[in-house]
């Protein structure tokens, strides 16, 4: 029997793929794809810390945020999170959480100089920026002098994969390799030729079919898929009904405007009220504003 293989950017099934002690080394190599580090600058280890409470009331969460940590032997606070679901909060939430991890490496009574230099990667499933380019990061500089950096305490990533989806792929790349491997639709020939060329993508991959063919994940992937659709559906209800409001806005605005233009004109109250629909309170507003 053929074993399904499941979304790697389901965020539970990415947490279990990198989120754990015996994944450090999966960790690693992806991180240091997405910072684009190498030589003597690569991560070379880190700690993982780990998530104790995958259970089904977080699963269950709708808005719950399922994200990986990690720290570097230099210190570096490393944050992870999968969006598949664009709520229109990106930058704020990302700054948000990014802000958090940084104020809770100090303790209270600390030094300025003990907070840690934190580092967040937002995996999307939706377009944020204008510009092509499907991997973007935001560091703090001058706004006249783009090359001085105030400080680099604080680095955002985001990483755009519908953009990435129709760009070119250069598997010599090891960030296109990783990008490509979390791709559910990624044909078995193409996942093959990735696992030969990469032993920790070959690695991930491993586990990803144990986690494939495990009952308890099984039925946690599929609550999890459960709450994010429900999550799209309320998304899309509430843009809908906001998309409503808006067009009777614009259609109460559009009776008040025509309404004051025949006001201007000196046409009767009773022939705007006909003409228009406008009520009687309405119609004082306008008259009381124009007077």
């Amino acid at each position: 029997m053929t074993i399904r293989r499941l979304k790697p950017k389901n965020d539970f099934i990415f947490q279990r793929l990198f989120g754990e002690p015996e994944s450090k080394s999966s960790l690693i190599a992806l991180l240091n794809a997405i910072l684009g580090l190498k030589a003597s600058s690569r991560i070379a280890d880190l700690t993982v810390i780990e998530n104790k409470q995958l259970d089904k009331q977080l699963i269950d969460d709708k808005t719950g945020r399922l994200d990986v940590r990690a720290e570097t032997v230099e210190g570096v606070q490393i944050d992870i999170e999968i969006q598949l679901t664009n709520q229109r909060n990106m930058a704020r939430r990302t700054l948000f959480y990014a802000s958090k991890l940084y104020v809770s490496s100090i303790k209270a009574g600390g030094r300025y100089e003990d907070l840690k230099r934190t580092v967040t990667i937002n995996i999307l499933d939706f377009k944020l920026f204008e510009f092509e380019r499907f991997h973007s990061s935001f560091r703090f500089y001058e706004d006249q002098e783009p090359k001085y950096l105030l400080t680099d305490a604080m680095e955002l990533h985001f990483i755009e994969y519908p953009k990435f989806a129709v760009a070119s792929k250069d598997l010599n790349d090891p960030l296109h390799r990783w990008l490509l491997f979390l791709d559910e639709k990624l044909p078995e020939a193409q996942l093959k030729e990735l696992m030969r060329m990469d032993p920790e993508i070959r690695k991930t991959e491993e586990k990803l079919e144990w986690l494939s063919s495990d009952q308890e994940t099984l039925r946690l992937y599929e609550a999890r898929e459960h709450a994010l659709i429900e999550l799209n559906s309320l998304l899309a209800e509430g843009r809908a009904e906001g998309r409503e409001e808006g067009k009777a806005e614009g259609k109460a605005e559009g009776k008040a405007e025509v309404a004051l233009n025949m006001l201007r004109e000196g046409i009767s109250r009773d022939m705007i009220r006909k003409v228009t629909g406008i009520s009687d309170e309405e119609l004082n507003r306008l008259i009381q504003m124009e007077s």
